[in-house]
């Protein structure tokens, strides 16, 4: 047993997705076949069951990098190998809308959890296949998408300078959250598969506008059908 995610080894999969937002988890679960609550707690909402076929767990990991990686490793004990985020971010370029669909190639390491693993100058990327899985599975889903580098970090509310987001437009960086750079390096270093894609939850300098409630959710649904998708594709390729 687990010190934070308590339930019998045999309820998770080696497929997972980890969602901050337990609703998301939910909605996930909600495309499952059979999905039931395999656990809930110290904060992490675990669901379970089949699409397509293929067995597969959503875990709601609550928000930051502490609460990730301790995901990560807990479901690993119990048999999980394959993690693909499914989470919301802040958008960075003009243009970029609330319900946007970002697939992230790789993320600047802003929060501190991962500097546990690897040294910040180990790169936050993904694995190539799950990131291939998730552009083809977007393509052929016909969904608009971004591939692009974004940034991670632990301090939802701290100052940020003027200057550190202006060096990241400038850079091209099209997305803010606080998860992934945690989920990538945890993921190299213990030899796990891994991917992240979003859907934006504003405009430049604006949080998830009242008039772009809709488009986000939109967005939110997008992105959990490119996930499921894309995951199947990759159990596919595994029994081949």
């Amino acid at each position: 047993m687990e010190w934070h995610i308590r339930c019998d080894p045999d309820e998770i999969a080696r497929y997972v997705f980890c969602p901050g937002d337990h609703a998301r988890a939910r909605k996930i679960a909600d495309r499952m076949d059979d999905a039931r609550l395999v656990t809930d707690s110290r904060g992490y909402v675990v669901y379970s069951g089949t699409y397509k076929g293929v067995f597969m767990t959503a875990c709601g990991t609550g928000m930051g990098g502490p609460t990730v990686a301790i995901a990560l490793e807990e479901l690993a004990h119990m048999g999980a190998d394959t993690f693909i985020r499914v989470g919301s971010c802040g958008v960075l370029q003009e243009g970029q809308q609330p319900g946007d669909v970002i697939i992230a190639s790789g993320t600047f390491r802003g929060g501190g959890t991962a500097n546990a693993y690897l040294p910040l100058n180990f790169p936050a990327v993904p694995t190539f296949s799950v990131l291939r899985a998730l552009v083809e599975t977007a393509e052929e889903l016909d969904i608009p998408h971004t591939v692009g580098v974004g940034s991670a970090g632990d301090a939802f509310y701290a100052p940020r300078e003027p200057a550190f987001l202006e060096m990241l437009r400038q850079a091209g960086a099209v997305s803010l959250e606080m998860e992934s750079d945690t989920l990538f390096v945890v993921g190299a270093y213990r030899g796990w598969r891994t991917g992240a894609l979003f859907a934006s939850d504003g405009a430049p300098g604006v949080i998830k506008p009242e008039w772009g409630e809709e488009a986000y959710r939109a967005g939110e649904q997008n992105i959990i059908r490119i996930a499921l998708e894309a995951m199947w594709k990759i159990a596919q390729a595994d029994q081949s």
